[in-house]
């Protein structure tokens, strides 16, 4: 069990930290705070680094020290205990972190499952002395964990990190204005990365001189030429109003960063900024089956820019460089900017372009997400796969998957029923006791009663979810219901599209084209398909869609 011990910090704290059985010449956590801050580190002389600290301004706003150790601990172990609790605590809400983020990198050691098992007794410890208040379970299902700064991030996002500060470099050095695109699927980690980025840019230069990014590069020469980082106006723009509010909320609890550097794109045109930082680009507008046209011709006006200008043009337009997360496969509405503008955009020799391929979210990893894909396209796969380290199972009764996804929340918390949009939307008028949007062989369900942050709203679990309450979060587990609107042909063997049970009305109307109706409509459903890190339930209205999916997708046995 590892020892847990504490003093004052103040004048005297070194003395009385050598005293302590792990406070010299031995690796250690140690945790500095008060009643709202805390800062966490690591060292191998505990009292030495107390001295250190007392001559830091902010740290001296502290009032204890705690060390954290074991005889067994070693350098490995206590680096992936104070990247542990730094990424708990700052998730956790008892303590605003003055740490950066670190640049904190994945790294295996010897015996390092045996260590980590221990960890999750050093938080309980730490509840118990009042340096910690919510379960684990609780932090890793909320969304300030699942979209924290303070996270382990690997190779490929710091090579892009490393190139985006070498770009703000140059444009601060020689007025080289940039723009990149980060492409990479669902689960991919894009808007971690975004918010690690905002998170980094935000820091004092002082402590981005201390940054360890684990990969074979100089930044301390990048860092020092970074004259000017901190009077730069930048921002984050998220174009879904739910996933939007989520952000904000993240970064009200993060230290550096304010609700007010969260931007909707209609926000946008309100001024200049240095940098725009795009999550879900994929999601931004054109004048296209809009809910509110005028204000979206307001801008196109001020901005000088005809019927034809979308929100891409106008952050184009209104940032000297631009960061673009995109996915084209995640493009579900024909509101969305068309694919054609970003290939063009990304035909320009002057765009930089990288790629994420790791898969952060689904435990079934990347081949899960080609195989659900290969599912819903005319390309079928060649042969079933069991994935058996991801819960990837179909139903041929509906109430039963549900039931399952409900006995999946008890367990695991963050369970939801989601559905393509195939029932007319009637609680959105009358939401009494007695009035219901979805029928399927007897069963009734309404649609989600809220629109921002529903995955989290308390009745979440007996409301069946759209696509737009969904696009851009984790769950657990996933229910999926195809509507019929997406059906089989067993004689010609492809999926196809009855627009007549599409009920989208905005969506429908604007789409003329089968094809690009039958492409939205595939993309919706592979966006619902990857949004269970642990599994996803399947339920499919039509019975012969059932009866093709049931070739890949393993059935439920009754017991």
């Amino acid at each position: 069990m590892a020892l847990i011990q504490s003093t004052d910090f103040e004048d005297e704290a070194p003395d009385k930290v050598s005293k302590l059985k792990y406070g010299k010449e031995w690796p250690v956590v140690y945790i500095i705070n008060n009643k709202n801050e805390a800062y966490v580190g690591e060292t191998v002389n505990a009292n030495i680094r107390t001295s250190q600290h007392l001559k830091n301004t902010e740290r001296r706003l502290l009032s204890y020290i705690t060390l954290i150790s074991d005889d067994n601990f070693n350098k490995s172990v206590i680096l992936d205990l104070e990247a542990y609790l730094i990424k708990y605590m700052s998730s956790d809400g008892k303590f605003k972190l003055q740490n950066t983020n670190m640049g904190m990198q994945y790294h295996n050691y010897y015996n390092r499952e045996e260590y980590e098992s221990k960890f999750n007794e050093i938080w309980q410890h730490l509840k118990e002395v009042g340096l910690a208040k919510n379960e684990i379970k609780a932090i890793e299902n909320s969304d300030i964990f699942k979209y924290s700064p303070y996270k382990e991030l690997n190779l490929d996002q710091y090579r892009i990190i490393y190139k985006i500060i070498d770009s703000i470099k140059k444009y601060q050095i020689d007025g080289e204005s940039f723009t990149t695109i980060v492409q990479g699927g669902a689960g991919s980690g894009k808007t971690v990365l975004a918010v690690f980025i905002m998170k980094l840019l935000s820091e004092n230069r002082e402590s981005l001189l201390k940054y360890s990014f684990g990969v074979d590069s100089n930044y301390e020469d990048i860092y020092e030429s970074l004259k000017l980082l901190n009077t730069m106006k930048i921002g984050l723009v998220v174009p879904m109003q739910s996933l939007r509010c989520t952000i904000k909320k993240v970064f009200k609890n993060i230290k550096g960063l304010n609700i007010n550097m969260v931007l909707s794109p209609i926000d946008v045109p309100k001024m200049e900024y240095d940098l725009l930082i795009v999550d879900e680009a994929h999601r931004l507008r054109q004048r296209k089956a809009l809910s509110n046209y005028p204000t979206f011709d307001k801008n196109n006006t001020k901005l000088g820019f005809d019927n034809n200008g979308t929100e891409l043009h106008w952050i184009l337009k209104c940032s000297k460089n631009q960061v673009f997360f995109y996915d084209s496969m995640q493009s579900v509405k024909p509101s969305d900017v068309d694919k054609e503008q970003f290939d063009k955009l990304m035909e320009n020799e002057n765009i930089t372009c990288y790629k994420l391929t790791s898969q952060f979210r689904c435990q079934g990893g990347n081949d899960y997400i080609d195989y659900v894909k290969s599912i819903f396209s005319y390309s079928p796969p060649s042969r079933f796969i069991d994935f058996s380290d991801y819960d990837f199972k179909i139903f041929d009764d509906v109430e039963q998957m549900i039931f399952e996804i409900k006995e999946r929340e008890k367990k695991f918390g963050l369970c939801r029923t989601v559905a393509g949009y195939s029932w007319k939307w009637h609680t959105k008028k009358d939401n009494s006791q007695d009035t219901f949007d979805i029928s399927i062989k007897g069963h009734q369900y309404k649609w989600n009663s809220e629109s921002k942050d529903w995955v989290n709203s308390p009745n979440a679990i007996n409301e069946i979810g759209c696509i737009h309450t969904i696009q851009g979060y984790d769950l657990n587990y996933a229910g999926v219901i195809l509507g019929n609107e997406i059906k089989y042909d067993d004689k010609k063997q492809i999926i196809y599209v009855d627009k007549t049970q599409y009920h989208d009305t905005q969506g429908k109307s604007a789409l003329k084209n089968k094809e690009s109706l039958f492409n939205y409509i595939m993309n919706i459903y592979t966006t619902l398909m990857t949004r269970g890190i642990k599994g996803t339930y399947v339920y499919a209205c039509d019975e012969k869609l059932n009866d093709y999916l049931s070739r890949y997708i393993c059935k439920l046995i009754m017991k």
